[in-house]
């Protein structure tokens, strides 16, 4: 069965200029929960005047406190992150985001591609001594926003040398939206291929061209474990230009279960849940399934009444 990684507390909200409060966001992740996920990234370590709508990341985890049977992770760019993340007590998993171009590399990280790899295995190292799990997620796989199209070879030889790093995981993120189904179906093929039966393989899309959930469906059948998605369909990166929203966790529950392959997540608590966020963020969430409701099932039940019976 395929897996779900919520991503809205931390991808969704860093691009979003209204500061939301440590209290809505962890109602968002406390809505995620009740509706049955089990993975949620809850914040990022970073530099507060890097991200300053994470700057509260302690504090939510301090908020939040440990989840049994629950996966928190903890998304980090260099060593110093990743010690603030473990001193919480609270993140289980250090998430760790490598580009793939020496251009994003420097925007995003201040660094090169080469320099961001030995940071990397140092958190890594950090990690493992921890007890914890790490992850690794390759940016603008497909396509950066100042190098243009990102070749496949060049995503698989960084790859390859995580290979045997020990990962819980490793993913591909379409940071601008720019991949088609085919060119997905053949990036988690070779990546498949390179990281062979040992580390399972994991998907993050934006949905800027509107292609996110077909990319979503693509890389399933392509055999990925997990896939990224975000209440309400929002996110977007400060360092990606242009860059909108994930793929919306609700479009990608319906889409699933309408192709037959239904997660146990509870909809109509994500639907919820995705009201509160509408209403933190004070503006209307991009999800097309949030504002269109379900299709028809003759009991007169769409989101919008959904969110209307809501206790």
């Amino acid at each position: 069965m395929i897996e779900l990684m919520e991503v809205s507390p931390r991808d969704g909200l860093q691009n979003e200029a209204v500061q939301v409060s440590t209290e809505a966001k962890l109602a968002l992740i406390t809505g995620a929960l009740a509706a049955g996920v089990k993975r949620i990234e809850v914040t990022s370590f970073v530099h507060p005047k890097k991200v300053p709508q994470l700057a509260d990341a302690e504090a939510l985890c301090a908020a939040l406190g440990p989840q049994e049977g629950v996966s928190l992770t903890g998304l980090v760019m260099n060593l110093r992150g990743a010690e603030r993340a473990l001193a919480t007590g609270v993140i289980d998993d250090i998430g760790m985001v490598l580009p793939v171009t020496d251009a994003f590399a420097e925007r995003n990280q201040g660094m090169s591609v080469a320099a961001a790899c030995d940071e990397a295995l140092r958190v890594f190292e950090c990690a493992a001594a921890a007890g914890r799990s790490y992850q690794l997620t390759l940016a603008v796989a497909f396509g950066c926003p100042f190098a243009g199209r990102t070749p496949l070879e060049a995503c698989l030889a960084l790859a390859e040398r995580f290979a045997d790093a020990g990962l819980r995981e490793m993913a591909l993120a379409d940071t601008i939206g720019v991949a088609a189904p085919g060119e997905v179906t053949l990036a988690f093929k070779g990546l498949a291929g390179v990281m062979g039966a040992k580390t399972p393989l994991r998907a993050h899309f934006h949905n800027t061209r509107g292609l996110g959930i077909a990319n979503a469906l693509a890389a399933r059948a392509a055999g990925v474990a997990t896939l990224d998605a975000s209440i309400g369909g929002i996110g977007g990166c400060p360092f990606a230009p242009g860059a909108t929203g994930n793929i919306a966790t609700e479009e990608l529950l319906y889409a699933l279960e309408r192709d037959g392959a239904p997660m146990p997540i509870d909809l109509a608590i994500v639907l919820q849940t995705a009201g509160a966020l509408e209403v933190a963020l004070g503006k209307p969430l991009p999800s097309l399934l949030y504002r269109a409701g379900l299709a028809p099932s003759g009991e007169g039940t769409g989101a919008s009444s959904m969110l209307a019976q809501a206790p």
